[in-house]
């Protein structure tokens, strides 16, 4: 029988993320809920504690001259 090791433990990137995951599927189930599931203390501190550990999506936009066009190259998964 495979398994981990006794004693071990994920690095806390994996713990956040593991976290944050709780927290979004907490928060999903609340928004699918006929009934309210949370209250709205606890919405806000669900939030408060996701920004702590998850990006911000913001916009980006790019421009820039017509007569010398933007290129731009993005290489994903490989050595650049």
């Amino acid at each position: 029988m495979s398994g981990r090791q006794p004693g071990f433990r994920h690095n806390e990137d994996t713990r956040a993320k593991i976290q944050a995951q709780q927290l979004i599927n907490r928060l999903q189930a609340h928004v699918d809920a006929d009934s309210p599931v949370l209250d709205a203390s606890q919405v806000n501190a669900a939030k408060a504690l996701l920004n702590k550990v998850l990006p911000d999506l913001k916009a980006v936009e790019v421009s820039g001259n017509e007569d010398s066009p933007l290129t731009l190259t993005v290489n994903i998964g490989g050595d650049a």
